[in-house]
């Protein structure tokens, strides 16, 4: 136990000087980060290892990967090659997913069966993707991907008085389920530590919350984005799965596909492990706080959370899109 409570105070100090320091690495000096130049300075370390700690935070609370954070942050400030960045930015990604998909198995949060069940039609969709991606313009898929985010965001944020709502009144319990999830058993429970009470949900709508998860392959493996996004509306939206559980699935079965794709990487000599270790440590110590933090907060803050990410993921799928249709640069 005393262990423990070492390891949670070391994450929430990691978590609290981050801060200052990825500021200080968005606003510094740029001359310092030298394209193709494998040294690594210790301020350098701390800087990635900072910015990996956000983003091993924002991955466990959401439900995400964490790439949203790591990619754009590893171009434009550490001036890395975008596909060092993605390399990179796998490996964070799998150390979230183990270090936060635990703690939620821990906690009893995670439905193992629906994540199976959805890692089937997730991992086709990659598949799909990763065939039709010499096909359909690239173009065509950020700004349908775009429309979707905004969709996400706002459903989001309608729903907030719904799921609350449903939670105190034991909707979530009282849906009907379809067949499939009758036959597979996916309804689940878990302990809600904010309300202090189990929070039971039936599991519905299941070929729907199937080819949405479809779409969050399709989106990995044709744009390159973990879909974790996506999946947590498909379980929360569409298959009457409160959002926290929702969140816990997704980041067991981001674990699940991002160790495929890091084991990619590795085989292919794409990860520069200088820069990966911090990430890779930063990531831990920030997943394992965001579980913590999780089950502690009300529904409604996590929902206007997810739904801000959200809208700035769609944002950017719609600012590339709109720049490489038509010449149009959106700040």
């Amino acid at each position: 136990m005393r262990r423990l409570r070492c390891a949670e105070g070391l994450a929430l100090l990691c978590l609290a000087v981050s801060i200052p320091v990825t500021i200080n690495a968005v606003f510094g000096e740029f001359d310092r980060f030298k394209p193709g130049d494998s040294a690594i300075t210790p301020l350098l370390s701390v800087e990635l290892l900072a910015m990996a700690v956000l983003a091993g935070f924002l991955g466990a609370l959401m439900g995400l990967g964490g790439g949203i954070v790591m990619v754009p942050m590893l171009t434009s400030v550490f001036n890395l090659p975008i596909h060092e960045a993605v390399a990179i930015s796998i490996v964070g990604v799998v150390a979230t997913g183990i270090s936060g998909g635990s703690a939620y198995l821990r906690q009893k949060m995670t439905n193992i069966r629906l994540a199976m069940f959805l890692e089937t039609s997730t991992t086709l969709g990659a598949l799909t993707g990763a065939l039709l991606a010499l096909m359909i313009p690239g173009t065509f898929l950020y700004l349908i991907f775009s429309a979707f985010a905004f969709y996400v965001s706002i459903s989001q944020v309608r729903s907030i008085k719904l799921e609350t709502k449903k939670i105190r009144l034991d909707g979530f319990k009282k849906a009907t389920p379809d067949r499939l999830s009758r036959v597979l058993n996916l309804s689940g429970s878990y302990f809600d530590k904010n309300l202090g009470t189990d929070v039971g949900y039936v599991v519905r709508g299941s070929i729907h919350g199937w080819l949405v998860s479809f779409i969050a392959g399709m989106g990995s493996g044709l744009l390159g984005i973990g879909g974790g996004f996506i999946k947590v509306s498909a379980m929360n939206l569409f298959m009457n799965v409160p959002l926290k559980a929702s969140i816990a699935t997704s980041k067991f079965m981001i674990s699940v596909t991002a160790a495929t794709s890091a084991m990619v990487y590795f085989l292919y000599g794409a990860v520069r492990l200088s820069y990966a270790a911090p990430v890779a440590i930063g990531t831990t110590l920030g997943a394992s706080l965001g579980a913590k933090v999780m089950n502690r907060l009300k529904v409604k803050w996590l929902k206007v959370v997810f739904a801000s990410i959200t809208c700035y993921l769609g944002y950017n799928m719609l600012r590339k899109g709109l720049l490489l249709s038509a010449g149009i640069n959106l700040p």
